[in-house]
């Protein structure tokens, strides 16, 4: 049966949300939250000069900032590891590569000593050049190798003035490295261009692009992307798909990420048990600018080369996600043996149709999340499909027979009135 889903932008994480209870037969499940380290959030904070604008409220963009950093302290969770970097903090000269080089830590990421982490930022003042490419870099080496969650949240006013290190470009690496680092995003200007740099950062890493205009509004959203890392999260497990079935990796239940090359191919294998359903998922996301009209296709093949079932979905260029899935039913067999029935594999194949923008780097790859899940198979023979409708059967039953009584009146009302015509 296939499974056609909307393209959605958050859809990374609700593929997240769905896998949090999976599990592997032994040992941790891929992508299972395991708790063992405290999750840590880095607070990258604008410190340019353009930050002395005063439109935020009748105040500085700089003194609400540091208004809503002191109440975001107040309320940051215990369990949390909290740090604030700065950029363009401390050189005001107009050397652009000594410019390009303000990003310091004004407080390291640890146990949050509360007053402490005021007093820093109160000694803040607006000063240089906005290094944002090179502050994501040296944030991303705050955050240590953990297990726990790991957020950066930037907020900046302005775009980056050290090309060409290109922020998004930085972000992308990041994301490449798989160390499950977010990256979220505040601007606070309404501007076409900023908006769309912070985007782009945001969305490589899976993280939110959220513009403000209020110190009410810096607060709680920072308060918000705070409290979120505190919550449970599914990290995805790094899976490397092959070119070939033959060469794929077995995968359990659970979340996994990868990246797929323009115009390639990822195989994936997985063993069916005998009356067990076999779930499937695949998110691809357009981490740069990709030409419109793309799309994803998924499809269950067994290992001699048959397709069973396929989901695919298409996009036109309004989301940067496209996402799809699968259900794979195998049956029971009568001749298995019960104690140790033998698995069927299955191939699953990610191919998408994105194209590379003019000029847009085409490594690495795009960003994949596919979610695997083996559950029991359905009790009922409505559970499956029917002909490839599932339960949509009985909604096409229901719209024959009404095609059927209308037809049925309708020709008896023609015939009645061709009858009272030939009369009059």
């Amino acid at each position: 049966m296939i499974r056609r889903k909307r393209p959605v932008a958050g859809v990374l994480a609700l593929l997240a949300a769905l896998t949090a209870g999976l599990a592997f037969p032994a040992g941790a499940a891929a992508g299972e939250p395991t708790g063992q380290d405290a999750p840590q959030v880095d607070l990258v904070l604008d410190v340019s000069g353009s930050m002395r604008a005063r439109d935020i409220d009748g105040q500085s963009r700089m003194a609400a900032a540091k208004q809503a950093f002191n109440e975001v302290l107040d309320a940051t969770p215990e369990e949390v590891e909290l740090g604030i970097r700065t950029l363009g903090a401390n050189y005001s000269g107009d050397d652009r590569k000594e410019g390009c080089k303000d990003t310091a830590q004004l407080y390291p990421v640890g146990p949050l000593d509360r007053t402490e982490a005021k007093t820093a930022v109160a000694t803040l003042t607006p000063t240089g050049w906005t290094p944002i490419g090179p502050a994501l870099l040296k944030a991303a080496d705050d955050l240590d190798g953990g297990t726990g969650s790991k957020r950066i949240v930037l907020i900046s006013d302005g775009e980056d003035t050290c090309a060409p290190l290109d922020p998004c470009e930085v972000a992308r690496e990041i994301a490449a490295k798989g160390i499950g680092l977010t990256i979220d995003t505040l601007g606070l200007v309404p501007n076409a261009k900023l908006s769309r740099q912070l985007s782009c950062i945001a969305e490589a890493t899976g993280g939110t692009y959220t513009s403000v205009e209020h110190q009410d509004e810096l607060t709680d959203r920072v308060n918000e992307l705070v409290d979120r890392a505190a919550e449970p999260v599914v990290t995805p497990v790094a899976a490397e798909g092959a070119d070939t079935c033959a060469e794929a990796p077995t995968l359990a239940s659970g979340l996994y990420t990868d990246r797929a090359e323009f115009g390639q191919q990822r195989w994936y294998r997985v063993d069916v048990l005998p009356g067990r359903e076999l779930r499937a998922s695949v998110s691809v996301a357009a981490d740069r600018a990709v030409n419109p009209d793309y799309g994803v296709l998924l499809r269950a093949v067994t290992v001699h080369g048959r397709e069973t079932v396929r989901g695919e979905a298409m996009g036109n260029g309004r989301t940067d996600v496209v996402s799809t899935g699968l259900r794979h039913p195998e049956p029971e067999r009568e001749d298995a043996d019960s104690d140790k029935p033998a698995a069927e594999t299955l191939c699953l194949v990610v191919t998408h149709s994105f194209s590379p923008g003019s000029g847009v780097k085409t490594t690495p790859g795009l960003p994949l999340e596919l979610t695997v899940d083996v559950v029991d198979g359905p009790d009922h023979a409505s559970d499956v499909a029917s002909f490839g409708l599932g339960r949509g059967w009985w909604l096409l039953g229901a719209l024959v027979l009404t095609g059927f009584l209308a037809g049925l009146v309708w020709g008896w009302l023609s015939r009645w009135r061709i009858a009272v015509w030939r009369t009059n």
